[in-house]
């Protein structure tokens, strides 16, 4: 572990309470860094859609030792089938459940995102997280970094992180100012319970695939009580700043009134106040992982489309590199210089396939996604390996 020039233990601003926040904070913790986050939400709620935990994920999940807390209120699908929108065709297959700690040596999950942020937020250490501090500057001129939060407020450290998400302030900081941009792809979204469905019995997890729009679908518990899905178009402009909007159930069946009866019958019976429309929202493609004392992960680093659901795993990812780079080095720079140089590679063929939105649509070989394991990739003496801790050897379902 570094420590500073003082001798004690470095200390680590993380600005951002989010998925990758909460799991830097609490891994860096456990390795004796002195570490503080600053959340501009006022306190915890447990908000978000559905999200998918894939076995990379996992991994991560399981050394923070809260993989259970997600395995007993998560769906953990028999498999991840996708279709073709109007015949109902399987282009492919992928066997999960028991197939997936198998092949992938973790699960693969379905659940609520504030599930996923419950747990995350278990494992920081009481009393570490600020609320209500919206980051207003950084100085890191000195040897001590000053930051200045909104309510007048300050804080010190010796480095700090960026993990506030796509409209990241640290990298407003670090590049200036840049306008997030309409992609030109909308989702209407929704989930509700499943005795709406009537009759209907949808599959665990499926993407229904058409030419320039999708449909994907899954449950969010254990039990299947809630049903979620998520319907992605193509649209010209999006009129107003904020990045959501009440969903008009009309124009929704309208876009996807040529899909399989079953999709139809999915966005039929949801409910009017249970769904709304989302744009989504780019920067630039560009990475920007930091410099000197201050890097950026998740979001704030390389924000990405949505179309491979490894958004919270490539946050999760590089929560474990970059505990790993800090670990190898005595010098902050050179960490976070290795931690950009392991982390590029993989990023980068992450965000252009998920760009391209081609995962799964026929047969895949998805070994390279799922199959990673960011504890030990690319180990050398400048990144270790992370230890294997005698609890974590067992069974990932234990």
């Amino acid at each position: 572990m570094q420590s500073t020039k003082s001798g004690g233990a470095a200390r680590v601003a993380i600005i951002g309470a989010g998925i990758g926040g909460s799991a830097l904070a609490a891994l860096l913790q456990r390795a004796g860094y002195r570490t503080a986050v600053y959340e501009q939400a006022a306190q915890f709620l447990p908000v978000g859609a559905g999200i998918h935990l894939s076995p990379n994920l996992m991994r991560v999940m399981r050394r923070l030792d809260v993989h259970r807390r997600v395995l007993a209120c998560a769906q953990e699908p028999s498999a991840f089938l996708n279709r073709d929108a109007h015949t109902g065709a399987v282009l492919y297959a992928l066997a999960l459940g028991e197939a997936a700690h198998q092949q992938f040596g973790a699960p693969f999950l379905t659940l609520r995102r504030g599930d996923l942020y419950a747990a995350l937020m278990s494992a920081v250490a009481p009393g570490t997280i600020h609320w209500g501090k919206r980051l207003a500057g950084l100085d890191w001129r000195g040897e001590t970094i000053n930051l200045a939060f909104v309510d007048g407020t300050h804080a010190e450290a010796d480095i700090v992180i960026g993990a506030d998400g796509l409209h990241s302030r640290v990298r407003t900081a670090l590049r200036g100012f840049e306008r997030p941009h309409f992609s030109g792809q909308v989702a209407f979204r929704g989930s509700y319970p499943r005795t709406l469905l009537d009759a209907l019995r949808p599959d665990d997890l499926t993407k229904w695939w058409a030419h320039d729009r999708f449909v994907l679908s899954y449950w969010l518990d254990r039990a299947r009580h809630e049903f979620y899905f998520a319907a992605m178009m193509p649209q010209a402009e999006w009129p107003i700043q904020a990045s959501s909007m009440p969903g008009d159930l009309d124009e929704m069946q309208a876009h996807f009134a040529d899909f399989h009866p079953d999709v139809r019958h999915m966005l039929a019976h949801a409910p009017h106040v249970c769904v709304t429309k989302w744009a989504l929202f780019e920067r630039p493609a560009h990475f920007e992982f930091g410099t000197g004392r201050v890097a950026l992960i998740g979001d704030a680093c390389h924000p990405m489309r949505p179309f491979m659901s490894q958004g919270a795993a490539m946050a999760l990812e590089d929560a474990v590199i970059m505990l790993r780079a800090l670990l190898g080095s005595n010098d902050f720079a050179a960490a976070f210089a290795m931690f950009a140089a392991t982390r590029h590679a993989r990023l980068a063929e992450v965000h252009g396939v998920s760009a391209a939105n081609t995962f799964m649509r026929g047969p895949t070989d998805p070994h390279w996604v799922f199959g990673y394991d960011a504890l030990t990739a690319h180990a050398s003496p400048v990144l270790p390996a992370l230890p294997v801790v005698p609890a974590m050897a067992m069974a990932m379902a234990a």
